[in-house]
């Protein structure tokens, strides 16, 4: 793709009017603002730079081996800035591409056990733990906000905050329904049964402000449920917040009412703001929308098959037989076979944008 140099110089000179304002702004708010663009946008003007040096360079060895005298020895430097060209070009064109506002942002996730019953709870036990080890090999924190087991292990519903550099980012794309295919250690005569579980994964943004009003809540305490003995809590300080205007329920069990109160009132604000950034992706036109997937939680994405041993994204057509590995939390091949492609769905906008 050649980018338009008026677009390059624009992100330039947005960089330089920021830096030359950093240097002169006193008022403390507006030194955050900027110092957030300016953070925003380094990594496009180094790029940019990059793609203008090398750019100027093969001009100037064009130049020079426009002189048989010196054809032969600028060729081989020629061919390797040639090759290196296209690649400089695309990192330029995919920091220009239009890219998710929460990219960089911790998140929310939710494991839910769907069809299938008590296997249905062990295998959103098994998708829980697979994301919990792969966020312990990204050195991200998991911390867990509400949960509810499953009568024979696993989780009948888990909601974790995962906080770190980027989780939404790497993991926005697990949000549907997750299918497994495998014989349940209760199946007596070794049928395949097939359960499912609903993954969601929602950004968690510190710096956006949404209004929940007291009458628009209404809160209710209970006892947490436990594995039994010392675990049950003797007192009523779960906690389970209702949004009257949208039926929103969220809830949050550890021993603490007032932590408790805390984790609720912000997940629930997590919750609204997801609504709000599917509002607007809904109102985007058709060829905005991902390519990997519309994100409906009721979209069935990805299948689990023991038999097998494969695992299949359906929205790519991406089949890898590596199951124990990826159970395991190695989930790096899907994750960058679903990010490319909705990397190569933003260079198509922005191509289409420039055309």
């Amino acid at each position: 793709m050649r980018l338009p140099q008026a677009r390059l110089d624009q992100v330039l000179d947005r960089f330089h009017q920021v830096e030359a304002r950093m240097g002169a702004a006193s008022d403390g708010a507006e030194i955050v603002r900027l110092s957030k663009e300016h953070a925003e946008l380094k990594p496009v003007a180094d790029a940019v730079q990059a793609l203008a040096r090398a750019r100027a360079e093969v001009e100037d060895l064009q130049s020079m081996a426009a002189d048989p005298e010196m054809a032969a020895m600028v060729a081989d430097e020629l061919d390797v800035l040639n090759e290196r060209l296209p690649e400089l070009e695309r990192e330029v064109a995919l920091l220009l591409a239009p890219r998710d506002a929460d990219e960089n942002a911790s998140a929310v996730l939710e494991v839910r056990a769907g069809t299938g019953g008590d296997e249905a709870a062990l295998f959103a036990g098994d998708l829980f733990r697979m994301y919990s080890r792969y966020a312990s090999t990204r050195g991200w924190r998991v911390e867990i906000d509400s949960i509810a087991e499953g009568d024979a292990g696993g989780y009948k519903e888990i909601v974790a905050t995962v906080t770190g550099e980027g989780v939404f980012g790497r993991l926005k794309f697990e949000s549907g329904v997750h299918r497994v295919q495998r014989v349940p250690a209760t199946e007596a005569q070794g049928r395949i049964h097939t359960s499912a579980a609903t993954v969601a994964v929602l950004p968690e943004v510190e710096d956006v402000e949404i209004e929940i009003r007291d009458q628009d809540i209404r809160i209710d305490t209970f006892r947490a449920s436990g594995s039994g003995g010392q675990h049950v809590n003797k007192t009523d300080s779960a906690v389970r917040i209702t949004h009257l205007p949208t039926g929103i329920v969220v809830t949050s069990s550890e021993k603490s009412q007032h932590v408790n109160r805390d984790k609720a009132m912000k997940n629930l604000r997590v919750r609204l703001y997801d609504m709000q950034r599917q509002a607007k992706d809904a109102a985007r036109s058709d060829a905005r929308k991902s390519q990997v997937g519309s994100g409906d939680r009721s979209e069935r994405i990805r299948t689990y098959n023991f038999p097998q041993g494969r695992v299949t994204d359906h929205r790519i057509g991406l089949t890898l037989h590596s199951l124990p590995q990826i159970l395991e939390g190695d989930i790096d091949p899907m994750l960058n076979a679903l990010i490319a492609e909705d990397q190569a769905a933003r260079l198509a906008d922005l191509e289409a944008e420039f055309s």
